[in-house]
């Protein structure tokens, strides 16, 4: 049997500061962008670049951890899954948005740069209680 699957991995960097709001329920959400580029030559051999920009949400410990240590220009790698939402407006038009629903982040800035409250490489997950985070700093595990 074939299953499905709905995977999305990037890695960018924050387009503004995160919004942190909460439903009626009292759950933590929280919305931001991020920039991905690539670069390529042209036909004439001139320097070409791109911006995609990308839709992110997440939710609730790792929402408030989110809004606490991101801030624009933070670098981050996201895991997670594309989730699409519809609507009426007023007038009867359908819009649609596409967002990632985010699993999993781990925060690129290096440690004690300043950038993102010196987290560099702390991972963090939707799926653990707030405050249960793992660390898989890749410099502990190098032998030189």
């Amino acid at each position: 049997m074939a299953r499905d699957l709905n995977k999305v991995m990037l890695i960018g960097r924050l387009g503004q500061d995160p919004e942190l709001k909460y439903t009626q329920s009292g759950v933590a959400v929280v919305s931001f962008s991020i920039a991905t580029g690539m670069k390529w030559k042209d036909q004439e051999g001139n320097w070409q670049e791109r911006t995609e920009w990308h839709n992110l949400k997440a939710w609730r410990g790792l929402a408030e951890t989110v809004s606490n240590y991101l801030k624009k220009g933070s670098k981050v790698y996201v895991e997670g899954r594309l989730e699409t939402s519809n609507w009426e407006d007023e007038n009867k038009k359908k819009h649609y948005k596409t967002e990632i629903v985010i699993d999993e982040l781990i925060m690129l800035d290096s440690k004690g740069s300043g950038d993102s409250g010196g987290n560099g490489g702390q991972t963090y997950s939707s799926t653990k209680p707030a405050g249960k985070t793992e660390s898989t700093n890749v410099d502990d595990d190098l032998p030189f």
